[in-house]
């Protein structure tokens, strides 16, 4: 009962500050940023409440694919969140609150197509370090998708009501590439400890997976180096950034449909 509570609550929240800052953008009006920040900040609470009672029951931890996404949107809601205060980073407000109250109700209402298992600390500790590597990348593509657009807009002088919003181009591409680099670092501390924890990582069932991880973090290394000796930025480093996502997304969310739904 608390676990549908608290996460029906949380998706209320979510569609009520989407709408909300959707109106004052269109309108053209100050949004108040103080309540926009307790809105997100009483979503966040119990949204990680209802995704962790979800994810952890009595009979282990369940992994199934809509329990998962919903934790994972948790995790990137809670980085935007943090790296919000700092940086103007509302406008993903937009497109996460959406997202998350979506996911969550789907969580909560559709049945788990995965059985609950027992899993030791250290195949926790990866799992862990995977959601925190794929939330970092989910928000980096979600940031080229927003430098792409505001490239595009100042390219032929557009200024719409998005627009007023950002931040200086300079200070997107700076905040993406931190995003990239705290992405990579986990997502190489995932791939160690999946080959350190996991008996057989190249199992059928995990084959798909870890292949285009291997994949993805090649693309977003290249990516790392083209910016560092060639100074890479603009359309080729949102391009190579979105290339790597498409990866980890085939790798991860890819394989569970697969595995979920397709192959039962």
């Amino acid at each position: 009962m608390l676990t549908s509570l608290s996460g029906f609550t949380a998706a209320v929240i979510y569609l009520g500050g989407f709408i909300y800052l959707l109106r004052q953008l269109i309108k053209g009006s100050d949004f108040n940023l103080p309540l926009l920040k307790i809105l997100a900040t009483i979503a966040l609470a119990l949204h990680g409440l209802s995704t962790t009672r979800l994810l952890f029951s009595a009979n282990g931890l369940d992994l199934s694919l809509l329990k998962t996404v919903a934790f994972i949107a948790f995790v990137i809601n809670l980085l935007a969140f943090v790296s919000g205060q700092k940086k103007p980073l509302h406008t993903m407000y937009l497109v996460l609150f959406p997202i998350s109250a979506i996911s969550l109700t789907a969580a909560l209402t559709i049945p788990s197509t995965k059985t609950a298992a027992f899993m030791s600390p250290y195949i926790q500790g990866h799992i862990l370090i995977s959601i925190l590597a794929y939330s970092l990348l989910a928000i980096a593509a979600l940031q080229a998708l927003l430098t792409g657009y505001q490239n595009w807009q100042l390219k032929h002088k557009h200024q719409n009501f998005l627009m007023r919003t950002f931040p200086p181009l300079q200070s997107m591409e700076t905040f993406l590439f931190e995003l990239i680099w705290a992405g990579e670092i986990f997502l190489s501390l995932s791939l160690i400890s999946g080959f350190l924890y996991y008996e057989d990582l190249f199992d059928q069932k995990l084959l798909h997976k870890v292949t285009l991880s291997l994949i993805a973090w090649s693309v977003y290394a290249a990516l790392l180096w083209g910016r560092h000796n060639r100074g890479w930025r603009g359309n080729k480093a949102i391009s190579w950034s979105l290339v790597g996502f498409i990866a980890i997304l085939m790798g991860y969310i890819g394989s569970k449909i697969v595995l979920e739904f397709v192959l039962v």
